[in-house]
Formats: C-alpha cells, sequence, structure tokens
C-alpha cells in the first residue's frame, strides 16, 4: 500500500473554491523514474531550483574526481549514488517544490495505488465538507486509536496481553 501526501493549488485570479483537478498528489517512496533520469524528472515537474542544486552538487562532486585522474568507474559510481540520493528523495524534492510555490498540504492518504488513494481521499473530503463542523479546509480526521485493555483486579499494573497476575502458566 502506497501512502501520498495531497496538496492544493493556490486560488486562482477571480476562483472561489479550489480546482479539484489540479490538487496534486505526491506518492512517499522510491522513484525510478527520478534515479534513471534524475534532470528530465526534475523537468517533468518544472522543479528548477532543485535541477540548479542537483547540477551544482554533480558537477561540485564529478569534475574534481575526474580531474585528479580517478577511473571511470568511479565518476560513474558517484553519479548512481547521487541517482539513488535523488530516488529515494523525490517526494521531498516535490513536496518542498510545492510548498515553495503556495500550494497547501491536505493531508496523507494511503491506496493500493493512485485511483485508489483519489478515491479514499475525496470520499472523506465530502463527508467533511458536507458535515456540519468542517467544509474542505477543515483539517484531515484522524482514526480511533484503540485505547491499552486493562486487565486484572482493579489497581492492577498489568495492561495489554499480559497474563493476569497469579494466573497458572
Amino acid at each position: 500500500m502506497s501512502v501520498y501526501t495531497v496538496h492544493e493549488p493556490p486560488l486562482r485570479a477571480g476562483a472561489a473554491v479550489s480546482d479539484v483537478e489540479r490538487f496534486a498528489f505526491v506518492r512517499d517512496g522510491f522513484s525510478w523514474w527520478a534515479f534513471l533520469f534524475a534532470p528530465l524528472w526534475m523537468l517533468r515537474y518544472r522543479m528548477w531550483l532543485v535541477l540548479i542544486g542537483y547540477v551544482v552538487v554533480a558537477g561540485a562532486i564529478e569534475i574534481p574526481v575526474k580531474m585528479s585522474g580517478a577511473p571511470a568507474l568511479a565518476a560513474s559510481l558517484i553519479g548512481i549514488l547521487l541517482g539513488l540520493l535523488v530516488g529515494l528523495e523525490a517526494g521531498t524534492l516535490r513536496r518542498f517544490t510545492l510548498n515553495r510555490r503556495g500550494w497547501k498540504n491536505l493531508g496523507v492518504v494511503s491506496g493500493d495505488d493512485l485511483e485508489d488513494a483519489e478515491r479514499r481521499f475525496f470520499d472523506a473530503w465530502l463527508r467533511r465538507t458536507n458535515s456540519p463542523s468542517g467544509g474542505p479546509h477543515a483539517p484531515m480526521p484522524r482514526p480511533a486509536s484503540a485505547a491499552p485493555v486493562r486487565r486484572g483486579p482493579p489497581g492492577s499494573d498489568v495492561i495489554g496481553l499480559f497474563p493476569e497476575p497469579g494466573a497458572p502458566r
């Protein structure tokens, strides 16, 4: 199951509500496209500042390695490791860019795939919109967590799945 963060774009001029077609769902986890084609992936998502940082870091690392006469394998290995870092942090880099552009983080949703995550998010979003206490910008409801179960006689310190005090083993 994948985890996604949901981002709402800034309102367009003259718009009263956000266009839900423009919401961005950013998957958390490793991105093969960002790993294999880092600069092209950054261009695809218009991440200009991230691309500039990538070029500066890649140049600052690889140019001295090549000038030192190290084998070509060393420069290739550095490129692969830098691509691996971009692949691991792809979601964070996209969230950073969206945040800088004024997009609002609406919450976190999980699903088997993007379509399932979208359906879950918009189901909860519509329930919140139609509820008397909220609107589309009310915080996402948190799932209720189960309280620990107290066992044993009143006043005992045993909780959870531990055996009752004094019970046979």
